[in-house]
């Protein structure tokens, strides 16, 4: 049968010089992004992808570096990707001891917020939703450019199941909207109840470009200053060809291939080729991209917009705050304890990952000082202190981004298929 007109999906187990996998699927107009997003979802690390034709071909490790040898993986790849129609296990870990999967909205009601982020603001909703007696089983909370945006999962703290009384859902709203008002809020708020499976960084994405995170304010452009020898994004024309070619070169790190394509979709842009090399600390992207409608980007005001929101994308997951694991035994209010001590010490919540499994209360959290600089260890001890030695984890303070440099991009024009030409050559012969 031909691999073209049907699903298809190959993991290979290379030779142990490779400590990789190699992923090989069916490459349509929907892009990269059901693949990716699957790939995102086990928490695994994407080395190198290129497409040819219509197949897509990554090449991935886990987080800790290594093969995937889990075949518990491997079949939940393939069933996420519907190439494989039996059922998966219900409970998939990564190497890192996490379960993996969408959020089930039909055991939680799952609000959405929008605001201007500020000081014990994530404090602030955690008590409001403990006083409404609203048990949080999961949050994903990230800012950007002054902006937050947050997706909570609740239960009733009586019934263990979804809110649906539709007085207490209008109290709930009507609370949280005039929290997230504050004192000043020019750009508005928003809070709305999800409807419908919902992937949680897939909509927050979404969430956050609806809002315009990318435009940035005048207190952020400092900020935006400082990071400008990180990332370099060009887009240029491929006429012979009638693409535009996008090329991103920062830093690399796990889900970023995720963020840019997820960025692109809901740009309306369809990825036709992509190149990804990522061997070292910096990673060179390389997109070939026409609009749905079949134009590319002619205009200087088209490829600046681009450009901004992949800068957006790219950045809401980047974060130079510490980071801090709180680990615990589950229970009401544990949310609104911890980020109440945080905010009585002077810390902003720069992005919070907030899980449950089973018992147990697994929540991440990157902090940095009231003025967005680091935080200094007499607060790290002093909380250790508050929350308890053996619940406060540090677990790694992001490192340093080399400069961009500015040979990072030469020519666009035939860079692609000499490039994929090489790796399929490589590819075969291995």
């Amino acid at each position: 049968m031909d691999k073209y007109n049907s699903k298809f999906c190959r993991v290979d187990h290379m030779l142990s010089l490779w400590r990789r996998n190699f992923l090989t699927l069916p490459f349509s107009n929907a892009g990269l992004l059901s693949p990716e997003q699957s790939i995102k979802c086990l928490l695994l690390f994407s080395l190198k992808t290129f497409t040819v034709a219509f197949d897509a071909v990554f090449h991935v490790t886990d987080q800790l570096g290594k093969k995937i040898t889990d075949q518990s993986l491997i079949d939940f790849i393939q069933h996420s990707l519907g190439t494989k129609k039996s059922s998966p296990t219900t409970g998939v870990k990564t190497c890192l001891g996490r379960m993996v999967g969408e959020q089930a909205i039909a055991e939680h009601t799952v609000i959405e917020l929008t605001g201007t982020d500020r000081l014990g603001l994530l404090s602030e909703i955690a008590a409001v939703l403990a006083n409404l007696r609203c048990n949080v089983v999961a949050a994903e909370v990230w800012t950007h450019n002054g902006r937050v945006a947050c997706l909570v999962y609740l239960t009733d703290v009586l019934s263990h199941g979804p809110i649906e009384d539709s007085q207490r859902l209008s109290v709930i709203k009507e609370q949280l909207c005039s929290l997230l008002k504050g004192n000043d809020d020019r750009r508005g708020v928003r809070m709305e109840f999800s409807i419908g499976l919902t992937h949680t960084h897939r909509r927050l994405h979404q969430i956050m470009f609806a809002d315009r995170d990318y435009e940035v304010s005048e207190s952020n452009i400092k900020l935006r200053l400082d990071r400008a020898d990180k990332l370099c994004i060009t887009i240029e024309n491929c006429t012979e060809k009638g693409y535009s070619v996008v090329n991103i070169h920062c830093k690399d790190r796990p889900k970023l291939l995720f963020d840019i394509v997820c960025t692109l979709t809901d740009m309306q842009y369809v990825v036709f080729h992509a190149c990804i090399d990522s061997d070292g600390p910096r990673a060179i992207q390389e997109y070939y991209i026409r609009h749905l409608d079949g134009c590319t980007l002619d205009t200087w005001s088209e490829k600046q917009r681009v450009i901004k929101c992949l800068e957006a994308a790219i950045e809401r997951r980047v974060t130079e705050g510490l980071r801090l694991e709180v680990c615990t035994r589950d229970r009401v209010g544990l949310l609104s304890d911890i980020t109440r001590i945080f905010r009585e010490s002077g810390l902003s919540v720069m992005r919070a990952d907030v899980t449950t499994q089973g018992d147990n209360a697994l929540n991440v959290f990157y902090v940095s000082n009231d003025s967005g600089g680091p935080v200094n260890m007499k607060t790290i001890e002093d909380l250790r202190k508050k929350i308890g030695q053996a619940i406060l984890h540090i677990t790694g303070i992001p490192k340093k981004v080399e400069p961009c440099t500015s040979t990072a991009f030469s020519s666009t024009a035939f860079s692609f298929g000499n490039l994929i030409k090489s790796r399929w050559e490589h590819l075969i012969n291995s």
